[in-house]
């Protein structure tokens, strides 16, 4: 294993063992062996299904759109981006293959999941958006609601009297996740419509009105968050596979 170094620096050859060592002193071991543990569980996967399989025509056109889109259509070009990413077309088409069917396996693995997975996250991931006035009396925080009602300006109060740096934009907190909101907010915010006054509710000592602005419910019709959701979902299906490994590092 020694006698072929493992990469060689200003002509000083590298053995595995001391680049492991390297590894290790830095603390990036663990990384880079979870790096090699997931690549080995993907490539077990791709090839104990066999309902991976990719329409051939599907791969040559995604070549074609990679080399269209990185103006490498020029068989020269083409060849020299190959020689500088070290690979040879068969190592490049065997990639773009690879890339499907890596997509067909998360579909499948993730599919019966993910409309439970959706529901339990579904807390964090509906938003609202606030504006809000927050004071240190709650007569104050009364007395504030009642001008709202009586038709004062609620920007013009929370510019006037807010305690939060959010008073510059007249109270307004922007989107938040219901899931981080302190439980007495959420539980009158899921009450509530937009453009509701909310309040005066008490928080670590100081007292909040809360006016809805917009209330954000995911969906996972949402393409972006059904990918985002998917994805975590089969890192967390790869992470299991690798848990259930026995690894022993032979090079020390």
């Amino acid at each position: 294993m020694e006698s072929q170094p493992f990469l060689t620096i200003n002509d000083q050859p590298i053995s595995l063992t001391q680049a492991i060592q390297y590894l290790q002193l830095s603390g990036r071991l663990g990384g880079f062996i979870r790096d090699i543990l997931r690549e080995y569980v993907l490539e077990q996967e791709l090839k104990q299904r066999d309902n991976l399989n990719i329409d051939p025509v599907l791969i040559e056109q995604a070549v074609i759109d990679f080399r269209l889109q990185r103006q490498l259509t020029d068989p020269k070009r083409f060849q020299e981006w190959l020689a500088s990413n070290r690979m040879d077309y068969p190592t490049f088409h065997a990639q773009v293959t690879s890339g499907f069917k890596l997509a067909k396996l998360k579909a499948e693995v993730t599919a019966p999941k993910l409309p439970e997975f959706f529901i339990e996250r579904k807390i964090f991931l509906d938003r609202v958006v606030l504006s809000r006035i927050v004071v240190a009396q709650r007569e104050l925080a009364e007395e504030l609601r009642s001008q709202i009602e009586e038709g004062t300006a609620f920007e013009t109060l929370a510019r006037d009297y807010s305690l939060t740096e959010d008073r510059i934009v007249n109270g307004m907190m922007g989107p938040v996740s219901r899931g981080t909101l302190p439980d007495i907010i959420r539980a009158e915010i899921d009450k509530a419509s937009p453009g509701e006054l909310i309040g005066p509710l008490e928080l670590e000592g100081r007292w909040g009105l809360f006016r809805v602005e917009q209330i954000l419910l995911a969906s996972l019709e949402d393409a972006q968050l059904s990918e985002a959701l998917q994805n975590e979902l089969f890192e967390l299906w790869i992470t299991e596979k690798m848990q259930q490994m026995m690894v022993k590092l032979e090079v020390i």
